[in-house]
């Protein structure tokens, strides 16, 4: 991924199209790997399903179209999420 694509990732919702995340909403900060700068929408998560983390599906990682990103958030901080590698 070049400079422009990450400048295009930042600040925006995983999943939608939106340019910014619309208010009134609880998001987690994608931070590292292949959706770095991206937002999550994590409104309604409960405490549990946040610890859990996720493997959002991507085509910008390892794996290419169809491979997943793996995130966890960092201890104590609901909302930054941390890459912790691909998975096919």
């Amino acid at each position: 991924m070049d400079c422009e694509e990450e400048q295009l990732l930042r600040g925006r919702v995983y999943g939608t199209d939106h340019p910014g995340p619309p208010s009134h909403r609880d998001y987690a900060h994608l931070v590292g790997g292949p959706l770095d700068g991206l937002l999550l929408d994590i409104t309604g998560w409960t405490a549990q399903e946040v610890q859990s983390g996720v493997a959002l599906m991507t085509e910008l990682g390892q794996f290419g179209p169809g491979g997943r990103a793996l995130y966890d958030p960092r201890p104590g901080e609901r909302n930054c999420w941390n890459w912790g590698g691909d998975s096919p």
